[in-house]
Order: structure tokens, then sequence, then C-alpha cells
């Protein structure tokens, strides 16, 4: 029998296409949305102070676990997914933010260095001053400060870093006006005294611009930790309340990666309440979270550029295990 040619092969499948029942295909499945989840807490060198005087030293895992949360703002489920980023203040220098990294990696089961660092200051000097625990080795566990940015390595690729900047504060005794007697916290404009020498290193702020690896944005975040004393005279510099008499600042490399970056985080430690979520819409940011984070007061604050999705818990984490309360936001992209 001579072969079918391609135009009875044609009619016959035209003729079965009319005498059986045809088959819908199902629409093609939607991109699977992508999400940025970021966190930012002042995590007290892992230290928690006690009402009674006492502190209590805390893990590292015990620390994510209380802070990390699912879509619905829940700690501890299933639906806990891994950070991409994670801003912190507070930590005691290179050493314990690598060790916190390897934890957080562990706890997905990835290998140590998934998650990287960078800390303002590898390795500060001690500050005086009490740290309000009635046991001398854990009071000494946080009188060394720095500032630090973890990053998920498996979502985002470093891009560049910026150079630390000095916060600003008044000194005692001198008159505020405006921001007039205002100055950079760093020597020769720190606390006196030997003691002191080294403590305006806690403040030290320090930013980076990463890439998301499956798109190619690129991702602005920054960490500060203010005085105690931005909380009655909001100071960033000489002369300046800070961006809407805030006491914060960008410094001129940090504006520089800001500028070039589509999605912005600042993760802060103000020290100061009362800052409004629209405080750096000029940067296009908005601040995420209305709740204290620190006993009666809200002192901490998280603002992003992007489209975060809303949370059941006001993007504030409650049983976060540190002097201060975790603040998150998951941004879609």
């Amino acid at each position: 029998m001579p072969p079918t040619s391609r135009s009875s092969r044609a009619v016959a499948l035209a003729a079965a296409a009319l005498t059986t029942t045809a088959i819908v295909q199902p629409p093609p499945a939607a991109a699977a949305e992508r999400v940025l989840r970021v966190y930012s807490n002042n995590i007290e060198n892992l230290v928690r102070n006690n009402a009674d005087g006492t502190c209590t030293r805390i893990s590292g895992p015990d620390h994510l676990r209380s802070i990390l949360v699912d879509d619905n703002g829940a700690t501890g489920t299933s639906g806990v997914q891994a950070p991409d980023l994670l801003i912190v203040q507070q930590v005691r220098g290179t050493g314990q933010a690598g060790a916190y990294a390897d934890q957080l990696s562990a706890k997905f089961g990835y290998p140590a260095g998934t998650f990287g660092a960078i800390v303002a200051w590898d390795d500060p000097e001690p500050w005086g001053g009490s740290h309000h625990c009635s046991q001398q080795d854990l009071g000494d566990l946080k009188k060394k400060q720095t500032n630090a940015i973890l990053y998920n390595t498996r979502t985002l690729s470093l891009a560049d870093t910026a150079k630390y900047w000095s916060a600003g504060w008044l000194k005692p005794g001198t008159a505020y006006d405006s921001g007039a007697g205002c100055t950079l916290y760093k020597p020769p404009s720190n606390d006196d005294g030997a003691a002191y020498t080294y403590k305006w290193k806690r403040t030290s702020a320090i930013a980076a611009r990463f890439t998301i690896r499956a798109t190619g944005t690129s991702v602005f975040a920054a960490t500060m930790h203010l005085p105690e004393q931005n909380g009655a005279n909001a100071c960033a510099g000489a002369g300046d309340r800070g961006v809407g008499n805030s006491g914060i600042r960008l410094g001129a490399d940090a504006t520089s990666l800001m500028n070039a970056s589509a999605i912005r985080v600042i993760g802060v430690d103000a020290n100061r309440t009362g800052i409004a979520p629209a405080t750096l819409s000029g940067f296009g940011m908005t601040g995420y979270g209305a709740k204290a984070t620190m006993g009666p007061r809200k002192i901490d604050y998280l603002f992003v550029k992007g489209a975060v999705r809303p949370s059941a818990v006001d993007h504030t984490v409650s049983g976060t295990k540190s002097n201060h309360l975790a603040l998150y936001g998951f941004i879609t992209y």
C-alpha cells in the first residue's frame, strides 16, 4: 500500500477532530512570584537584659528562630523561608557576625559560607560604661559593638560596599538650636575620658549594593545605630539635624550606591521616637512597623523602597529574643 500523502493525513486528522471530544489545555502556569525577604534587628550582642538586673545569653539559633517569620508573620512554622538580607546592629565584630551567618546557613541546610557578612569594624575596641548586667562576664560581651549586614549568596551577589560613616551627636553641656552645636560622633568629638575613646565605633554605619541573581535588580542596604543622645537632640553631623529632624544621614559613598539601586532598605536603631514613615520619602522610601520596639518606645525603624507585602503583625516580630523587637519586610520584585 502506498504511503499516505500529506494532504490525506491532514484530512484524516481533521475528520478525527470532528468525531472526538476536544481536549482543553490548561492555561500556562503563572511565573513564580519573586520575594526579597529582609529583616532588621539590634541583636544586643546576643545578650538580653532582664528586669531584675541579670542578663541572659542567647544563642544564634535561638535568636534566629525568634525573628524569622512565614508569610503570615508567624515564627517557628514550616513556612519560614531563608532571609535574603539580615540587617543587624550591635555585633562584636567579624567573628560573631560570621558565626551568626553560619548558624543561619545551617538552619536552612546550606553549607557554611552561604550567608556572607559585611561589618563596619572587623574587631572594634571595647567601649566603657555600664551594660546593666549583674554578671560581669555577660556585661563584657556587650563592650565590643559594631554594625553588620548579612546576605544570602544564593540569591544576592555583592556588587560594592560603601566606606563607613559616622553618626552625629550633641556633646553634654553644648547648646542645641535646630542642629547648632551638633558634631560628628568620632574623635576628637566623642565622649571624654579614656574609657570612652572607642565608643563611637558602635555607631559607625555601613552600606552595600547587591544584585539579585535571578533578575539583575540592584538592591541597596544600610545599617545604622545612632547614639543615645539622638533621643533628645537630633544630630547627624556638624549643624545637621538629619533627614526630617531624625538624626539619620547617609555618607557620600552610601548615597552613590543608593542612587544606583532600584530596591532600597535601611535598618536603623535611631535611639529616637517619633520618626515618621515618610521621613525618607525623598529617597523613595517608606517606614514599616508602628509598634514599640524597646519596652514602651519605638526606636527601631525599617525603611524600604519597593513593593512590601502587607503584614498581619505590623512588620514587627513580638517574640524577638533581644532587647529590641525585629522588623521585617517581604518585597515583591
